[in-house]
């Protein structure tokens, strides 16, 4: 029979190390002892309404629901090497939740975390908010929909990501990534996408200065673009934009068609760039 642990607190160093086939409810992780670890190495749990406040609480966990739980600034690295787990309707405030996990999966959940998502594999996201300076570094095939996010350098190094209807309040995102889509999103962003391969933007909104330089394999379906000057420098790209792009400068290869185009600065290269500005309906 399932074990069920209901309306306790603890607060001892691994209080409930390598719990399996077990439901905690309502129960509070905190207290004078500040024991690390409370849930670590557990198999097969299911936690509800819980209050954390101790570090390290699901570290090597493996097959989990987290719901309706809070995980505060205390709990600092949460979540570690789990594996096939669930967060829904949490909030969670500890710095570094989220790093070289397995299928995880997070949905209606609040999260303000500097290091969230790091070197994790096979992650979804759905309808949650998200605060990170650094947003899931160097994570591989991840999917999102419905996020609102703000960050700064979002989405480095990460190969294999596709994102939907969302709205992405950043700096430097995407850099150095790879196999990235990006659909009907606003992406706000200074330096956005420099030294991605394999960038695809469709029916995105695109806002901030001197975007999509270093490219390859860049593609823009359907965009538009607001105060973004200074683009496409060094890229390999084809783009179609709806509207008006401020400045492009020293595209390296491809085609770029825009309605309306502030200025095309061709100069200074350091490499051949052979781009081409067209504007729409002068073919």
């Amino acid at each position: 029979m399932k074990e069920k642990i209901v309306a306790k607190t603890f607060d001892e160093e691994r209080a409930l190390y390598h719990l399996q086939d077990a439901e905690v409810v309502s129960c509070t992780f905190a207290g004078p002892a500040d024991g690390e670890s409370v849930l670590k190495e557990s198999r097969n749990i299911a936690v509800r309404d819980c209050s954390f406040g101790l570090r390290y609480p699901l570290w090597h966990v493996h097959g989990f629901t987290l719901e309706k739980s809070t995980l505060d600034d205390k709990t600092r690295a949460p979540i570690w090497y789990a594996s096939d787990g669930s967060l829904e309707g949490c909030t969670i405030e500890g710095v570094k939740c989220l790093r070289e996990c397995d299928r995880m999966r997070m949905s209606h959940s609040t999260v303000h975390s500097p290091e969230f998502g790091w070197k994790c594999r096979g992650l979804e996201i759905a309808d949650s908010f998200i605060e990170s300076e650094y947003l899931l570094f160097e994570s591989r095939d991840v999917e999102i929909s419905r996020l609102e996010m703000k960050g700064k350098y979002s989405f480095q190094y990460m190969d294999g990501l596709h994102i939907r209807n969302s709205v992405l309040d950043t700096k430097d995102a995407f850099w150095h990534s790879k196999n990235v889509v990006v659909e009907d999103s606003l992406v706000k962003g200074e330096y956005l996408g420099w030294f991605s391969d394999g960038l695809t933007l469709i029916r995105c909104k695109i806002i901030g200065t001197q975007p999509l330089c270093y490219c390859k394999n860049l593609k823009l379906i359907d965009c538009t673009m607001e105060g973004t000057d200074l683009a496409f420098e060094y890229s390999d790209v084809e783009a179609d934009v709806r509207g008006h792009i401020d400045s492009v400068k020293n595209p390296r290869s491809g085609v770029i068609t825009a309605d309306s185009v502030g200025e095309i600065i061709r100069e200074d290269a350091v490499m051949e760039c052979t781009g081409r500005v067209v504007l729409r309906g002068q073919e």
